[in-house]
């Protein structure tokens, strides 16, 4: 079942982008009047322009003007009422949801065979999981952004899938954050960490639709 928007969607994504800036080092958000536009400065995701609640004439304008590669949308709608309103040279990526969780204390135990390392810097808490042998295993960290965080970036290595270091990761950062007097969470999940995330007790409140513009270099 598709998550129905929220009626506070743009307070809540205007959150979520506020910690996403602390954990990739982007620049501050630029207020829009549909939005916001982050630069990212990195060669594939140079820049990118969040909307929260888009319009087909906001997204045909943006879309229009954009002529830089690697410049992404983020649409908090479903990819089918969206995708019409870009031209040629649009792709789509992976599609998100917006949730939330409220934070409480965690108490995560590390399952045999496994050793979990974090650390906080710069704003950031970080957790990695690894091996007796010191192999990468999964990882993730946080944004603390006053009494809110945004989980990013968490990720399990394939071969140590269903072993619950998904679980392990989240609950550690979600305890990091508690500990840091945050109470709310927010991130963007994957349909493949949807299940996870709704497990540990988070809430969808909207699809996101993820498109990144690259031309064909193909010139007829």
């Amino acid at each position: 079942m598709a998550a129905m928007p929220d009626s506070g969607i743009s307070e809540l994504v205007r959150m979520w982008i506020s910690g996403w800036v602390v954990s990739r080092g982007s620049s501050d958000p630029i207020d829009e009047p549909w939005g916001w536009t982050i630069d990212v400065g990195q060669p594939k995701h140079v820049a990118r322009h969040v909307l929260p609640e888009p319009s087909e004439a906001d997204v045909r304008k943006i879309a229009a003007a954009t002529s830089a590669p690697g410049t992404w949308l983020k649409l908090f709608a479903e990819e089918q009422a969206v995708l019409p309103w870009v031209g040629p040279g649009w792709r789509s990526d992976i599609p998100g949801f917006l949730m939330t969780c409220h934070l409480v204390p965690e108490h995560p135990e590390v399952p045999a065979g496994y050793a979990l390392t974090r650390w906080t810097r710069g704003g950031v808490s970080r957790v990695l999981v690894r091996t007796r042998e010191g192999h990468f295993a999964a990882r993730g960290q946080i944004a603390h952004v006053g009494s809110h965080v945004v989980v990013d970036q968490v990720e399990t290595a394939a071969e140590h899938r269903r072993k619950g270091l998904g679980g392990l990761v989240m609950r550690t950062l979600q305890n990091t954050a508690y500990e840091a007097g945050a109470r709310t969470g927010l991130l963007v999940g994957t349909p493949d960490g949807r299940a996870l995330y709704s497990a540990l007790g988070w809430t969808a409140h909207s699809p996101m639709t993820s498109l990144w513009y690259e031309p064909s270099a193909d010139v007829s």
